[in-house]
């Protein structure tokens, strides 16, 4: 039995980030039911191509293991029924314009005066407090907006944004973290909460080291491409073939890597000795690696420094990663039930299980005649491809 069974939820959420907290719950066992609008539904189902199943792989990969129904929240009908059902739930998944739940009478006062019981999560672009709270945004606009492209690119170039979601996919972690906390809180006091969290908090966490060092020294972190200001040795390389990750991370292993370049004596030279005098130096030592490390194949140095202690990593594309036999032996990789699809599981196992997908995204108003609302969509026609 998976740790949530038993807890049901309901989520009022598209895109990625709430998605992805009703998903992380609903892959721990908890019962998640997404609520949709009837026109079109969550917006990430077109969120392609590549489709599946007439739906994008997008929202594949955020709404694994739940089932949908569609509902009309501005017909009164449509609310009362999400009341009615609200008060048998534990937990609320919301994303939506800040204010508009509020103005239906579905905000977290409102629900929870009738079920002290609920935890009202809500995932904001900015926050449930401060000037910007009741703005709308998407993860490249907060990643701007909080200083994550600022650190991010090659020393000397633009500011780069960083190319995964990391603010919806961490916004939803913390959602579902947070959650977590929430009902062992409950299960002391036996009364729920309200959760917030956001993706602009999310990206502050992120940046909580950056953030630290600014705060003392009044210094804007400087772009360092695959480095980092503050260790040296730990970078990309460039080799006769490809490209090798080195993370020299302490005077041990530079005086290790000293040697597998054959350079013993930088080990003990008064310019490299200690991490803080490489990071100094970095101009100087650097470059000599870069030299060295273009007579050999990627391969070949990964051998070499592996065999010599030295953490290092060949810099793989996803054919490459998908090929890789410790990919397979972590059982990672998920089919969904009824589709040609596979995709990452969860990221967590529990006695050594890994947590299954027993059902894939659903279509628009898959469940609406399970949950007596009457005959919903189930045609792949129904997916915002067939729109």
């Amino acid at each position: 039995m998976l740790p949530l069974a038993g807890i049901k939820v309901v989520e009022i959420a598209q895109n990625i980030a709430g998605p992805y907290a009703g998903e992380i719950l609903a892959m721990l066992g908890a019962d998640v039911l997404k609520i949709e609008r009837p026109q079109g539904g969550d917006d990430a189902r077109g969120w392609g191509p590549p489709f599946v199943d007439g739906m994008a792989t997008t929202f594949h990969t955020v709404n694994r293991n739940k089932r949908a129904v569609t509902l009309d929240l501005k017909d009164p009908g449509g609310i009362a029924w999400l009341k009615r059902h609200l008060a048998d739930c534990d937990v609320l998944v919301q994303n939506m314009r800040p204010g508009s739940l509020e103005a239906l009478e579905l905000g977290a006062d409102a629900l929870r005066a009738e079920n002290p019981r609920l935890i009202y999560c809500s995932l904001w672009a900015f926050g449930h407090t401060g000037p910007m709270r009741l703005r709308g945004g998407y993860e490249p606009m907060i990643q701007a907006a909080a200083g994550m492209f600022s650190v991010n690119g090659q020393e000397g170039g633009p500011p780069t944004r960083v190319g995964m979601q990391v603010l919806d996919l961490g916004t939803g972690l913390w959602a579902a973290l947070g959650t977590l906390a929430a009902l062992i809180e409950r299960g002391r006091t036996g009364r729920g909460c309200i959760v917030d969290t956001s993706l602009y908090e999310t990206a502050l966490g992120w940046l909580s080291i950056h953030f630290a060092g600014f705060l003392a020294t009044g210094e804007h972190p400087a772009r360092h491409g695959s480095g980092n200001p503050r260790v040296v040795v730990f970078q990309s390389f460039v080799t006769a073939d490809g490209e090798v990750v080195i993370a020299a991370a302490n005077d041990r292993l530079f005086g290790k890597l000293a040697a597998a370049l054959g350079h013993p004596e930088w080990g003990e030279d008064e310019r490299f000795r200690t991490n803080a005098l490489r990071v100094a130096n970095k101009a100087a030592i650097v470059p000599q690696i870069a030299r060295i490390l273009l007579d050999d194949t990627t391969a070949a140095w990964v051998e070499r420094l592996e065999r010599a202690g030295i953490p290092c990593a060949p810099i793989n594309d996803l054919h490459e990663v998908r090929a890789d036999p410790h990919l397979a032996a972590l059982d990672l990789l998920r089919h969904l039930p009824g589709v040609g699809l596979s995709t990452v599981g969860l990221p967590v196992s529990f006695d050594r299980v890994r947590p299954p997908v027993h059902r894939r995204a659903p279509h628009l108003g898959e469940h609406n005649t399970e949950f007596g609302l009457g005959p919903g969509r189930t045609d792949a026609g129904a997916s915002a491809q067939g729109r």
